[in-house]
């Protein structure tokens, strides 16, 4: 059932991704291009998901476990620090070059284009880089 429910979230985004156009890496640029040909469907994508996100977190921390695991995990640590900012603006350095976030690309591999196939290798090889030079994993702790 754990399978069948990952197989429908995994559905659910794709198709959502497909539909909003974010498989496109022309529509995210666009965004980033405020000066030119601006689009700002990005923002009411991300509008849509704060709002679908905002309410299901409340229903989601009424249950004392998730439904198939025995405890949520959540981070322990609030502390926002050098390798967070870093983190994330590489992230968000890597998005406006190359249109794509992690989650989009994936959908996006149905496109059958080498651009994203590349850009998931280089995903890939940024984990395989951090797990190198910083073996320590995060601690979670239950909510």
């Amino acid at each position: 059932m754990k399978l069948l429910f990952a197989l429908v979230t995994g559905l659910v985004f794709g198709v959502g991704i497909a539909v909003s156009g974010m498989m496109d890496p022309a529509k995210v640029l666009n965004f980033f291009d405020i000066a030119g040909t601006w689009d700002p469907s990005l923002a009411f994508v991300m509008g849509g998901a704060l709002l679908v996100t905002f309410f299901g977190y409340r229903l989601v921390w009424r249950r004392e476990a998730p439904l198939f695991e025995g405890r949520f995990q959540v981070p322990t640590s609030g502390v926002i620090d050098r390798k967070l900012i870093g983190g994330s603006a590489l992230f968000g350095i890597g998005w406006g070059i190359a249109g794509f976030c992690p989650g989009a690309a994936i959908p996006a591999l149905g496109t059958g284009r080498w651009e994203v196939a590349l850009f998931l290798v280089a995903v890939a090889g940024g984990f395989v880089l951090r797990r190198l030079f910083s073996p320590v994993r995060p601690t979670l702790a239950s909510a």
